[in-house]
């Protein structure tokens, strides 16, 4: 199957390398580099970095139904995506013969969209899961081909759950493939009450801790490790990672970023001020 991989973050890594070993991979559409860091320099995305590492050819467009036109005289069997971050045009969708497969870390119709993973942890849910669906051009409302429900461990946070998930989509979107290769994807509506995630605002990052423990420990690991939950404790904006629910119920901070100072634990904090 000749096929186009779309992505942008290290959740998409694990993906676009099961694409590169299963088909005959024609290129990767990433978001254009962009600054980060403290010197705001340029740097590509995760999925540019590993699409380079293994020889393939990169697509930075910057409009997608100009990149449809450009591409449309090509052959393509089938195309992936997985966090890539924009909307495809139908223009776009109309390429592959077979259609777009798009891993997506939740148990759609619930958690559509940008935040789908801190969605769930702060809303305390205790099973997530992985769906890979046939695209459309709504929003996550594509048929679903293959999904697995995973279960969220108790105190996970974020960044381990994000990892976990990234390989289980790799995993499931494998299946997808192999369903492709016979010309026999299955695919079912999405059943379920639909809920809708956005990007995270950081006004979403602060906590209040005068909230229930069980609030501020689950908003706490859906934004742990990065960007992390704020709070203001003793006057300075502290950055929590990770806290937990003491027996007697109330809220126990574990380790912290004050300003201008490196992790550490909140008794550390605290004998510092």
């Amino acid at each position: 199957m000749r096929s186009l991989f779309l992505g942008t973050s290290s959740f998409a890594v694990p993906s676009l390398r099961v694409v590169a070993a299963r088909t005959q991979l024609a290129g990767v559409v990433t978001r254009p580099d962009r600054p980060a860091g403290r010197g705001q320099r340029l740097a590509p995305s995760p999925v540019k970095a590993a699409a380079l590492e293994l020889g393939l050819r990169v697509y930075e467009p910057e409009r997608l139904r100009a990149f449809a036109g450009e591409i449309a005289d090509e052959r393509f069997d089938l195309f992936a995506l997985a966090s890539y971050g924009r909307i495809l045009p139908q223009e776009l969708l109309d390429l592959p013969r077979l259609g777009a497969l798009n891993v997506h870390p939740s148990l759609l119709p619930k958690y559509r969209g940008a935040s789908p993973i801190q969605s769930a942890i702060a809303a305390g849910e205790t099973e997530t899961g992985v769906s890979i669906m046939l695209m459309d051009a709504g929003l996550d409302t594509g048929d679903v081909v293959l999904q697995r429900r995973v279960a969220i461990e108790p105190g996970e946070n974020y960044g381990a759950l994000h990892d976990r998930l990234a390989e289980i989509g790799a995993e499931l979107l494998g299946e997808a493939l192999e369903f492709a290769a016979v010309g026999a994807i299955p695919r079912a509506p999405q059943i379920g009450e639909a809920s809708v995630t956005r990007p995270i605002a950081k006004d979403d990052l602060f906590v209040d801790l005068r909230w229930p423990a069980e609030r501020v420990v689950a908003r706490v690991r859906a934004f742990s490790p990065q960007p992390a939950a704020r709070a203001v404790v003793g006057g300075e904006n502290l950055k929590i990672l990770s806290a937990h629910v003491a027996p007697d119920g109330t809220l126990a901070i574990d380790e912290v970023i004050a300003p201008n100072r490196g992790k550490m634990t909140f008794a550390e904090y605290e004998r510092s001020r």
